[in-house]
């Protein structure tokens, strides 16, 4: 597999009245192509603002990217002019927002929203938009298609508008498909149902795939290799095998024991991560997750580790990740 997507050190900052958040801070990775990543992490630690920064959509002011390059097929996204821009989103990087009641207009039909991408980028005309429009909702399984283009997102569930989100995604063949915590919202079998629905499609069309959640549950059985946030820095990264096998982050650690097992007595207590996240406006002096961290040391407390190697493809951004080496899920 080709590389496709290259991040280098990352920096976006938001500049408020209480100072300046720094909420995300120097991240680096890369996709190969048809890979899946997953971006995990508590709320407010930098997920889907990373990948906002790297679609040039955080909102100026207040935010500004304020570092790094984010290489695609070795272009730089950062530095392109917004018509470059129009043309690579929606059309070779496509993007699932968590929420799809807010990411669809109220006031224009199902087909109409579905159609207008294939109209702006792939040259169509409107009944050949239309056409196809119908085809993609018949692709993530909504039935009656040919009727229900006509119908407005308040008609739809919440499942089915996420599907109808996920048809305007793929609608031009998109090359990295990024899904913002796209399950969010949904019960437990709906999000089953679209998890699904996104490893059929990614199978079928060969795109890669970046998913962001809090929830590691849901990326077990769905990416190649995971990203771990904390305070706007990546604190683990490795195949996702490894990660939940043998997590060496002590945050990692946490995230996985909160999870319940099915290998587990039902009598087995979950454990938590105490404490809060930091202030991203002012956050401590060197390890972020020092001040909630088991394995804590002197270290920890003035520098701030950064990610090293710990295993095959496996990084941990840990002083003491020796300590944690024998942990196993």
């Amino acid at each position: 597999m080709s590389m496709l997507l290259e991040v280098k050190d990352l920096e976006t900052r938001f500049f408020t009245q209480e100072g300046i958040v720094k909420a995300v801070n120097g991240i680096s990775y890369d996709l190969d192509e048809g890979e899946t990543l997953g971006i995990v992490g508590e709320s407010g630690c930098g997920k889907s603002v990373s990948v906002l920064s790297m679609m040039r959509l955080i909102p100026s002011p207040p935010g500004k990217i304020t570092g790094g390059e984010v290489l695609f097929e070795e272009r730089d996204l950062l530095k392109m002019d917004l018509e470059q821009m129009r043309h690579v989103r929606g059309n070779r990087i496509a993007m699932v927002f968590q929420d799809p009641m807010t990411s669809l207009n109220p006031v224009l039909t199902i087909g109409r929203q579905v159609s207008e991408a294939l109209e702006l980028h792939m040259g169509m005309d409107k009944g050949q938009a239309l056409r196809r429009s119908i085809e993609l909702l018949e692709m993530v399984g909504i039935p009656r298609s040919e009727d229900r283009v006509r119908d407005y997102p308040h008609q739809f569930s919440g499942g089915m508008r996420q599907r109808v989100m996920i048809a305007m995604a793929l609608s031009c063949n998109p090359q990295i498909l990024i899904a913002d915590e796209p399950t969010t919202a949904l019960d437990v079998t709906i999000q089953a149902q679209i998890v699904e629905l996104v490893k059929r499609l990614r199978d079928e069309i060969g795109m890669a795939v970046i998913w962001i959640t809090h929830d590691l549950g849901v990326v077990a059985g769905l990416v190649d290799k995971v990203n771990v946030m904390y305070a706007g820095f990546i604190v683990e990264m490795g195949p996702v095998k490894e990660i939940y096998h043998h997590p060496r982050h002590p945050y990692t650690i946490g995230l996985l024991g909160s999870l319940p097992r099915l290998d587990e007595s039902m009598h087995t207590k979950l454990t938590s991560i105490e404490g809060l996240p930091p202030d991203l406006v002012a956050p401590p002096p060197g390890c972020p997750f020092a001040p909630r961290c088991d394995y804590v040391s002197d270290r920890c407390l003035t520098e701030n580790p950064q990610l090293e190697m710990v295993g095959l493809d496996h990084r941990a951004a840990c002083w003491n990740a020796d300590q944690t080496a024998g942990y196993q899920r």
